[in-house]
């Protein structure tokens, strides 16, 4: 399933580029996020409970930021388990780009899904997809 978006921040280039690495931030961002450690200079590993449709359930994720080009992109890697609800892996390439003062921030994001969250339907997952991508770049630009 590919999720793509973009999203004008009004905050230099090189702040958002710092922010997205802050895991204090992302903890107050993800939606659903419980706990978020980092494991590594560019790896963190969380817990996250979800509710897609009628499945709720707590996902142990880990993931990894590769491919680094700051301040301009990076690729986030990642897989999380979710138990009998299922289990999410994918990938996600980020890039920032000068808007003005502001930066246009735009992801294209590959998963793949398994387990009961998979017999949803990828219409659901793909709304809830977008939904949960924009709560957290709402709270990631409310948050300074």
């Amino acid at each position: 399933m590919e999720i793509v978006g973009e999203y004008r921040l009004e905050e230099p280039r090189a702040e958002v580029w710092a922010r997205l690495f802050d895991p204090a931030v992302l903890q107050r961002c993800i939606p659903g996020c419980k706990e978020l450690t980092q494991t590594g200079d560019n790896s963190f590993a969380s817990k996250v409970v979800l509710k897609i449709g009628p499945v709720s359930a707590t996902f142990s994720a880990n993931v990894e930021i590769v491919d680094l080009d700051p301040p301009h992109s990076c690729r986030i890697t990642g897989k999380g388990n979710g138990g009998i609800a299922g289990f999410a892996k994918g990938e996600c390439v980020v890039t920032l780009a000068e808007d003005g003062d502001a930066t246009l921030l735009t992801y294209r994001a590959d998963t793949e899904i398994g387990g009961k969250i998979a017999a949803l339907g990828s219409r659901l997952m793909q709304a809830t997809s977008k939904k949960l991508a924009d709560q957290f770049f709402v709270a990631f630009a409310a948050t300074e």
